[in-house]
């Protein structure tokens, strides 16, 4: 092929990864951080009168068991860099400051204790070395291992404690509660392809566990990347003035991500298995944290895993980093199908994320608490929605009552009332609130270049805005300065009045995802985008178990219509190891493909293996050098694939969020 063709190829990329430095500077002035302002220390002071802060039941039960811990844990990469570091956290120990909602500040003081612990005869949890837990189970020959955490690096040092103190045991199970990467990333640690092929390790995961975890944020990843570093404050220092815990967990891993495909599969509630003469009961709920997750309960030890499905937080039925909604009637209903199994039976209660609770009594109640919870915010929103209200109404009068708000297990730590109501009102009835004014708006641009003719020009609505401040009305300042930094996003005085509110609502947020979103926000208002310049290497395993099918319906989202409407292309693709063929084809500026088939008559035919599309997608190579090296063949017209491929969008994984 013609090198000037080649080399106008575009790279031939599925996921997009930062190699990019990006910062806009802007003037020093009044953008430091600022303290707590009195309105902020005034709200924390209710919250300490509001909730029962004398119950410290729960570092009680996180405490309890305790049989290792390394002082200073600090886990790296293999290149040295440091990927978690429980060190950071030590002003935890220290009063609160006024900087952290007291509620959020006691779920992070929980969330720090890290170490091994023993739940029970034979049943052993390390918590603290990554967003998840890692929970070992003594089988007759060596150990059983449920949820391998986010990375091989964190399973490895988890698994350096485990043996410092029991000494070094075979794997001989492992067990995934779900398809989310905290709870499988680390499984090469633990074995191999051969391990698992060989039969001396089985692993065990739900029904379309594969399927689901290779696809997690593929067609909007770019966006849910940008978001969830906001969400769990990626970009923030771990001080009281910045990221102190997400709620869920002390944050996020980047390490070394891994999949395996499992040996046993389980297809329906019911299923049991005997792993290393343990018996396993398996209970499927898919649809409500996961897509694919299922619970267990083994009958010698009288101890129930709940997975994600029961935390000791309030969960997302919406996740602020962007992901389809949740049916919160699915929750509860698996939540019903739970007690009903195994809550006469359970005398523990132990889960995926934070501590267990002992007594069958106690892990009754924590059940049902948290099913009445999800139950409360969704038959709630439902009847105020069929009154009239609307979501952002409801949202801001919607409380849970006392018997279920006052239960730590069930507060804002992750999702929240609010969000959670908004995103039930979504489940049933979309976007749109029904008042015709939000039917069809402007673009925030120009409506904000009007808010500001209305509120008579930028010094007018600072006027106002610093007002809002004076008497502590942040939400209300931020909505003026928002529309004046859209309008005029060089006026730096608004950007810093915009940070200093969004910094106050940080400080009073008892939800950790809130917190980091408001701070996060603050941050790049004051000092631009600033995102890493090393580059991440995706996933091997996770790029491998994406479907084909699913790696070209990312194409179509990433193709730019721009002077396409009069273009038709067809193209067959061949992957020969797989034996897959597919055809693509643009037509109407639209890139769809379909599996199974190959055109009589297409313009052009690319021949490739699927091991060479995906080392392309994980950017160790390109097309242009494949093409050239022969392992692209394709045959008739060339320039038809360049046509398709030069339109392919690379998106910028630093787009602005509080910028326009």
């Amino acid at each position: 092929m013609n090198r000037i063709i080649v080399s106008c190829f575009f790279l031939f990329l599925i996921f997009v990864e930062s190699n990019r430095l990006w910062a806009e500077t802007v003037e020093p002035d009044g953008g430091s951080a600022k303290g707590p302002s009195e309105f902020t220390k005034q709200m924390h002071e209710k919250v300490l009168q509001k909730l029962p802060f004398d119950d410290l039941e729960d570092f009680a039960l996180a405490k309890k068991g305790l049989l290792a811990k390394e002082d200073k844990l600090v886990i790296r990469d293999q290149s040295g860099k440091i990927i978690w570091n429980m060190t950071e956290f030590g002003y935890l120990d220290e009063p609160r400051p006024d900087t952290v909602n007291p509620s959020l500040w006691r779920q992070a003081k929980l969330n720090s204790l890290h170490g091994l612990f023993k739940i029970t005869d034979r049943i052993f949890q390390v918590r603290g070395y990554d967003l998840a837990n890692m929970t070992l189970i003594e089988g007759n020959t060596g150990w059983i291992i449920v949820d391998p955490l986010t990375s091989t690096e964190t399973v490895r040092a988890a698994m350096d404690l485990v043996e410092k103190h029991f000494g070094v045991r075979p794997v001989k199970a492992i067990l995934s509660t779900h398809s989310h990467a905290d709870h499988f990333g680390g499984v090469r640690a633990l074995a191999s392809e051969k391990d698992l092929a060989g039969g001396r390790i089985r692993y065990v995961a739900p029904e379309g566990f594969v399927e689901e975890a290779a696809s997690e944020n593929v067609i909007a990843g770019n966006a849910m990347g940008r978001r969830a570093a906001y969400m769990f404050g990626n970009f923030l220092s771990k001080t009281p003035e910045g990221a102190v815990d997400s709620g869920l967990g002390k944050g996020l891993v980047v390490g070394n991500i891994t999949l395996l495909t499992p040996t046993d599969i389980i297809t329906k509630t019911g299923q049991k298995l005997v792993l290393d003469g343990v018996e396993f009961e398996f209970q499927l709920t898919p649809g409500a944290e996961a897509p694919s997750e299922f619970i267990f309960y083994l009958p010698q030890m009288k101890a129930l895993c709940v997975a994600e499905e029961v935390n000791a937080v309030m969960h997302n039925l919406y996740t602020l980093r962007g992901a389809k909604t949740r049916d919160a009637l699915i929750w509860v209903r698996h939540l019903n199908d739970t007690i009903e199994l195994f809550g006469e039976r359970a005398e523990i209660v132990f889960g995926s994320h934070h501590w267990p609770r002992w007594g069958r009594k106690e892990g009754f109640d924590y059940i049902s608490k948290q099913r009445d919870m999800y139950r409360y915010i969704h038959d709630q929103t439902v009847r105020l929605m069929n009154r009239g209200l609307t979501p952002t109404e409801i949202s801001n009068q919607l409380e849970l009552p006392p018997s279920l708000g006052n239960e730590f297990y069930n507060r804002d730590y992750y999702g929240t009332v609010s969000h959670n109501s908004r995103a039930v009102y979504n489940f049933y009835l979309g976007f749109f609130d029904g008042n015709p004014a939000h039917l069809n708006p402007q673009d925030p641009t120009t409506r904000a270049v009007k808010y500001l003719e209305l509120a008579g020009g930028e010094e007018n609505l600072i006027t106002v805005a610093k007002r809002a401040l004076e008497v502590g009305d942040y939400r209300w300042a931020a909505e003026l300065l928002n529309h004046l930094v859209f309008a005029k996003p060089e006026n730096s005085t608004g950007r810093f009045l915009l940070a200093d509110s969004y910094e106050q609502l940080g400080y009073q947020s008892e939800s950790g995802p809130w917190r980091n979103f408001y701070l996060s926000a603050a941050r790049e208002l004051r000092v631009g985008v600033i995102l890493p310049s090393e580059a991440r290497t995706v996933s091997e395993d996770l790029i491998a178990s994406v479907p084909t099918e699913m790696f070209l319906n990312f194409l179509g989202v990433r193709f730019n219509p721009e002077n396409a409407d009069d273009i038709e292309i067809t193209l067959n693709l061949r992957f020969t190891d797989t034996e897959e063929n597919f055809v693509l084809r643009l037509k109407n500026s639209v890139l769809n493909n379909i599996p199974d088939k190959v055109d009589d008559d297409p313009n052009a035919e690319m021949i490739m293996t699927r091991e060479v599309f995906d080392l392309i997608a994980l950017r160790k190579t390109s097309m242009p050098i494949e093409i050239a090296k022969g392992n692209i063949k394709i045959q008739g017209n060339p320039l038809a694939v360049l046509n398709v491929f030069r339109r392919l969008d690379d998106f910028n994984p630093s787009f602005n969020i509080v910028l326009p």
